[in-house]
């Protein structure tokens, strides 16, 4: 039985033709996502806010505006309601006071659930109360885990090949997160802890697919020292493209279907993931190899310094350039 590919074994894309494009294009939408973050800033989420989520599930559909003016009365600044998964469900939010404790918290929420009650005395309640404390605690952690994890991979990257590496993989990783930042400023998606464990994901699979290309680049350098860098470069993306494309596809699908069909509550954090495989598979391209070209990378730059000159290599000819 004939196997299927998607990639032709004698694939030869020119990716390092468009290095200079893909860069303008990056530099762009890292410099929009800053900017976005800057103005619009991040939908912050319960979680890294502070406050009360309530989430009501009325027998029928209920009036929003009703809803909506009862919350008002209470004096709770902050508050947005929205529909939750199904028109009978609504989602509660409202911001306390910097000042304000858990026990303020959970007073404010029993206030919500009373008023409500008063017209609607069958809705089912479930609240999630965040005092200020807590959130600024969990905002601080989350930042601080991304920043780790992305120091770790910088270093461990560092080590297992050279410097350079390190750099590319660290510069790929910023640009991956500061564009999904750019894309929850611009939705006004709620940003909780689900996104934060989203992006860490999304660091997570971008550096995946960045060491399985730096592996082989590495290979090759080591393999075909007279062949120029930029076409070594392409050889090496070529190479691994059917396992990029594969990857990519396969998680993407699975992504997509969720998307569309999975629960309400994760559909940031599916979004996140999904927004960022794309934006990974495509920095692995475009940023993490053109960086060797940036950063002076070449066939003779990881040679031990007493490299016998007179070692074997091989001297073949492959799309007309020298191994």
């Amino acid at each position: 039985m004939r196997l299927l590919k998607l990639i032709p074994d004698d694939t030869n894309v020119d990716f390092m033709r468009w290095r200079k494009v893909g860069l303008a294009i990056s530099l762009l939408l890292v410099l929009a996502s800053i900017a976005l973050v800057a103005t619009r800033g991040i939908n912050f989420g319960v979680d890294f806010v502070g406050g009360q989520q309530v989430r009501a599930t009325f027998t029928q559909p209920p009036p929003i505006d009703d809803i909506r003016n009862r919350v008002q009365a209470l004096g709770l600044s902050g508050s947005s309601i929205q529909e939750f998964g199904n028109p009978n469900t609504l989602l509660i939010r409202t911001a306390l006071p910097k000042a304000a404790d858990e026990a303020a918290a959970n007073a404010a929420g029993s206030r919500i659930r009373a008023a409500i009650s008063q017209g609607y005395p069958n809705t089912e309640f479930a609240v999630d109360t965040v005092s200020g404390k807590v959130s600024e605690e969990l905002l601080r952690s989350g930042a601080l885990a991304i920043a780790l994890a992305m120091l770790g991979i910088a270093i461990y990257i560092w080590f297992r090949f050279e410097w350079q590496f390190g750099v590319g993989a660290l510069t790929t990783l910023f640009h991956d997160v500061v564009i999904v930042m750019g894309f929850f400023s611009l939705t006004q998606l709620e940003f909780n802890l689900n996104v934060v464990a989203a992006i860490l994901t999304i660091v997570g699979y971008s550096l995946n697919d960045t060491v399985v290309i730096y592996d082989r680049i590495r290979e090759n350098l080591r393999k075909f020292r007279k062949m120029e860098m930029v076409p070594l470069l392409n050889l090496s993306l070529n190479e691994t493209l059917s396992r990029t494309i594969v990857t990519s596809l396969s998680i993407m699908l699975a992504l997509l279907m969720l998307l569309i069909f999975g629960p309400e509550v994760i559909f940031g954090l599916t979004a996140a993931v999904l927004f960022g495989a794309v934006i990974g598979t495509y920095s692995s391209i475009y940023i993490s190899a053109p960086m060797l070209v940036w950063l002076k990378v070449d066939s003779h730059s990881f040679l031990p310094k007493s490299g016998a000159s007179g070692s074997a290599e091989r001297v073949e000819h492959q799309e007309g350039y020298t191994r």
